[in-house]
Order: C-alpha cells, then sequence, then structure tokens
C-alpha cells in the first residue's frame, strides 16, 4: 500500500534510518521560491539531484532508504528532481520512491543522452517508464549531446503538449562556448550549469545571459560532490554565516548559489535524511545580498 509522507517519514525514526543533527530539524514555513522566467510559476531554490547518491540497483535496504530521502525532500517543500539516463539505476530507483509515495509534489526533471538523435524518443519514453510517469515537467539535453536534433524532439513534445519546458545541460566549467550559442540561438525554459563559490566563470557571461534571455538557470555540482563540504569539515562558519540564517557549510555554500538572481534552482544530491532536510532549510530568509556575497567569496579565497 503506498504511504503518504508524513507515514513515510515516521517510519524512519521506527528503523533508526534519520541521523539527525542538532539545530538542523525542519525548519516552520516553506522553502523560498523563484519564478520560471518563461512561465512565472514558482519552484523551491533547492531541488534533489540523483547523479550517484540513486544508483543503488535493486537493493530493498538502500531502495527504502532512497525513498525516506524522497519523502522527507517532499515533507520539507522540496519539488524539482533531477535524473538522467547517464546515472545508472537512478531513474528507476526515483520510480520507486515516487509510488511509495502516493502525495509527492514533484517536478520531474530529467535529459535525453544518446548519440543517435533518431534515438532520442525511444530513450525518453523508456525514462518516462523507469519513473512511472506520464509527462515530465522538464527535459533537457544533457552535455550537448547530438543537441540539435534532441532539441528538435524536445520541441515537437512540447507543441503537442507531452511536455511543459525545455533545456539543455552541461557541468564541470565544459563547453561553454557551444552553450552560449544554442542560449543566443534557441528559445529555452531553463539551462543547467555547473555554479558554486569555487566555480563562478558563468558569472561573467552565461548567467547575465540567462537573464537577458529570460532563461532559468539549475546550479549542479554545488558542493562539487561533497569536495567543498570536506574541505572545510570540522571548521567553524564565520560569525557573521549567522546574518543570512546559514547553520552549516553546505547552507553557506546553497544560500550563496541561490541569492544569485539568473539561478533558479540548486540541484545537491544526497543519500541522508537530515541532509536533505539541511539542504531544503537553506532556502529560507535571509540570503546574502550583494556586498555579503563578496564578503563569501573573499572568506573562502583566503582559507
Amino acid at each position: 500500500m503506498p504511504l503518504n509522507r508524513r507515514e513515510l517519514i515516521g517510519s524512519i525514526a521506527a528503523t533508526g534510518a534519520a541521523m539527525l543533527v542538532p539545530g538542523l530539524g525542519v525548519a516552520q514555513g516553506r522553502p523560498l521560491t523563484k519564478p520560471i522566467p518563461s512561465s512565472g510559476e514558482a519552484l523551491p531554490a533547492v531541488g534533489l539531484g540523483s547523479s550517484v547518491t540513486f544508483n543503488v540497483g535493486d537493493d530493498p535496504v538502500a531502495l527504502d532508504a532512497r525513498a525516506q530521502v524522497m519523502a522527507a525532500f517532499f515533507d520539507a517543500g522540496g519539488r524539482m528532481i533531477d535524473s538522467s539516463p547517464m546515472y545508472g539505476s537512478a531513474q528507476g530507483v526515483i520510480g520507486y520512491g515516487l509510488k511509495k509515495i502516493d502525495d509527492a509534489n514533484v517536478f520531474a526533471t530529467d535529459k535525453v543522452w544518446i548519440a543517435d538523435g533518431d534515438a532520442g524518443p525511444g530513450q525518453i519514453a523508456e525514462s518516462h517508464t523507469r519513473w512511472g510517469i506520464e509527462r515530465f515537467d522538464l527535459l533537457q539535453v544533457h552535455n550537448l549531446v547530438a543537441w540539435e536534433a534532441h532539441l528538435d524532439t524536445l520541441y515537437a513534445m512540447k507543441d503537442a503538449g507531452t511536455l511543459r519546458y525545455i533545456g539543455i545541460t552541461t557541468s564541470h566549467g565544459r563547453r561553454h562556448e557551444e552553450l552560449e550559442t544554442v542560449m543566443r540561438k534557441y528559445p529555452l525554459d531553463f539551462v543547467q550549469l555547473t555554479y558554486n563559490i569555487a566555480d563562478r566563470e558563468v558569472e561573467n557571461r552565461l548567467l547575465p545571459l540567462a537573464q537577458d534571455k529570460g532563461i532559468a538557470v539549475i546550479a549542479n555540482r554545488p558542493f562539487r560532490r561533497k569536495a567543498l563540504i570536506h574541505r572545510y569539515q570540522g571548521e567553524r562558519l564565520p560569525a557573521w554565516a549567522g546574518e543570512i540564517g546559514a547553520n552549516s557549510w553546505a547552507q553557506f555554500l546553497l544560500k550563496f548559489i541561490i541569492s544569485h538572481p539568473a539561478i533558479i534552482c540548486a540541484i545537491p544530491a544526497t543519500t541522508r535524511v537530515d541532509h536533505v532536510r539541511e539542504n531544503l532549510d537553506a532556502a529560507r530568509d535571509p540570503l546574502p545580498d550583494a556586498k555579503m556575497r563578496q564578503r563569501m567569496v573573499s572568506h573562502i579565497l583566503e582559507a
């Protein structure tokens, strides 16, 4: 029988799966939202990535643990879950979680990633099956692979009413010139790229361009796959981090990202319930202003 979110969250405590951090419970209220420029629809500013963390095959314990992470994510007000055919079993694991959670308010985000443009529709159909949904909210061309053919497919789906939003992605700071060309030439709803306090190259051209073109930006690799978290592990936050409501390094890093006006959503990945709550709690006022953002960068450069 499907469980609603609160029933599934309750089961976490019973099994001891939730490792709660003192002072990092679920905050009152919903996370901050940002509008998608092409439609005005509001999305919570922190989502959930699935690369590596959701690639757990068919292990029943791991499947239930990821379902609990998803339940906590929705319970805290999250919506966007991002995946890809590139991420092993992640799509099916998400589908498993959605079946367990009968009232999930998901903003389903995935990608097409195949070199043969003609094979794109078949891969997308398989992704639908793995998620167990009829329609994605957003589909993106993953890492610009065969992007011209895949964009044709996505535009046709949008025209037919089987897809709401279209996007294109890159990561690791790669292929920015080609991404800029696509952004200038094609009407996109979203782009996804790497942006964090240590990787800020996109501030120079791509983020201003997205604002000018009315394109929503999703920030991937917000922690450099935990490298930034590990770098500051054991180090105290600066006392002034409290001015922006940051209670942990994860929140410090996320608040920097989502305070940029071009960024609509950051998508940290996690395997832990307490971390997904901590991440969602970053999407709350106050966020840093321009002066505070520069102070944050200076602190990181000096560390």
